[in-house]
C-alpha cells in the first residue's frame, strides 16, 4: 500500500464514526412519525444523492479521476452480503434505541467488534494481531457493563442479556458484523482500483439496492411509512447526508485495512454517542454505563498503541 495511504483509514473512521452519531440522532427521531422501517429507509433513500455526487466528484477531481471500476460477479456477491446485513442491522439498531437509553443501545451494537473479527477470520481468512484482540476483549468487557440493568437484581445479567434491547442490540452486532465482512470483501475483489472509488461505488451501489429492497417492502407493506418519510423530509435528509457520510468513511476504509482494525476503532462511536446521550439528550448514565465508557476508551487506546 501507499505510505502516505498507510494510515488515513484512522481519521476516515473517526470522522465516519462522528458522522454515524449524527446520523442515529435524526433517525430516532424519525421512529415516532415514520416507524422503523421508514426511518430505516430514510437513512438509504435520502442518502443517495449525496453518493451519487460524491462519486461524481471523484471522477472530476484530478487527484482521483479514474475510469469506471471493472465490476464483477464476486464484487457484488460480497456488496450485496454486506448491504441486506446492514439494512437489517440498522433495523435492529433503530429498535434497541427505543427499548432503552440511546447510547446503551449504540453499546449493544458494538458487539460486532467481536464478531467481526471471528467471521473476518473464518471468511476472509484476516487474522487480527494480539493487540486488537486484546482491544476488542476490553470493549467486549464494556459493553457487558452497558448492557446490565441499571437497578442490579438476581440474575442481573442473564436479564440483560435476554431483554429485547439487548436481543435487538446482539442481532444489530451480528448484521454489522456481515456487513463490514462482506464490504471488506468486496473491497478486496478490486485490488488495482483507488480506495476512494471503492469506497465511493460500494456505497452508491449498496444505497441503491438497499433502496430497492426497503422501499418496495414498505410500499407494498406499509405505504404510510413512506409517506410519513416524505412529510419528515427535513429530518430525513439529515439522516440520509449524514449517513451517506458516514458510509463513505467505512467503504474506504474497509479498502485500506482489514475488518477488525476499522470496526474496533469505530467503537469511538459510543464515546460520541454518550456526548449525545448526555449533554443533547439529557440521559443519565449509572455508574456501571460509565465504568463501561472507560473500558470502550481503554480499548481504543490499547489499539492505537500498534498503529
Amino acid at each position: 500500500m501507499n505510505s502516505t495511504l498507510a494510515y488515513i483509514w484512522i481519521p476516515i473512521v473517526i470522522w465516519a464514526a462522528l458522522a454515524q452519531t449524527a446520523r442515529n440522532t435524526a433517525q430516532r427521531s424519525l421512529v415516532a412519525q415514520a416507524g422503523t422501517l421508514g426511518a430505516t429507509l430514510a437513512r438509504f433513500l435520502y442518502g443517495l444523492p449525496f453518493a451519487a455526487a460524491w462519486v461524481l466528484a471523484l471522477h472530476l477531481l484530478p487527484a482521483t479521476a479514474g475510469a469506471i471500476p471493472a465490476f464483477n460477479a464476486s464484487w457484488f456477491g460480497w456488496l450485496l452480503l454486506g448491504a441486506v446485513s446492514q439494512l437489517a442491522a440498522t433495523a435492529c439498531l433503530l429498535a434497541a434505541m427505543k427499548q432503552r437509553n440511546f447510547v446503551v443501545g449504540v453499546a449493544f451494537s458494538k458487539t460486532d467488534a467481536l464478531q467481526v473479527a471471528l467471521f473476518a477470520a473464518v471468511f476472509l481468512h484476516e487474522l487480527p494481531g494480539w493487540v486488537t484482540l486484546v482491544a476488542i476483549g476490553l470493549a467486549t468487557a464494556g459493553v457487558v457493563l452497558l448492557s446490565m440493568p441499571q437497578k442490579p437484581v438476581v440474575g442481573a445479567m442473564t436479564a440483560g442479556w435476554s431483554a429485547p434491547a439487548a436481543l435487538y442490540g446482539l442481532g444489530s452486532g451480528t448484521g454489522f458484523a456481515f456487513s463490514a465482512v462482506g464490504y471488506r470483501g468486496a473491497a478486496l475483489q478490486l485490488p488495482d482500483v483507488s480506495p476512494w472509488l471503492i469506497g465511493g461505488w460500494g456505497v452508491l451501489v449498496a444505497q441503491a439496492v438497499q433502496t430497492l429492497l426497503l422501499g418496495g417492502w414498505l410500499a407494498w407493506r406499509s405505504r404510510q411509512s413512506l409517506r410519513a418519510t416524505a412529510r419528515a423530509w427535513r429530518v430525513s435528509t439529515i439522516a440520509g447526508a449524514t449517513g451517506a457520510m458516514a458510509s463513505i468513511g467505512w467503504f474506504t476504509a474497509f479498502a485500506l485495512t482489514s475488518a477488525a482494525n476499522v470496526r474496533t476503532l469505530g467503537l469511538v462511536e459510543v464515546i460520541f454517542s454518550y456526548l449525545v446521550s448526555h449533554r443533547l439528550l439529557r440521559e443519565k448514565l449509572s455508574r456501571a454505563d460509565r465504568i463501561g465508557l472507560a473500558l470502550l476508551a481503554t480499548g481504543l487506546l490499547v489499539l492505537c498503541t500498534q498503529l
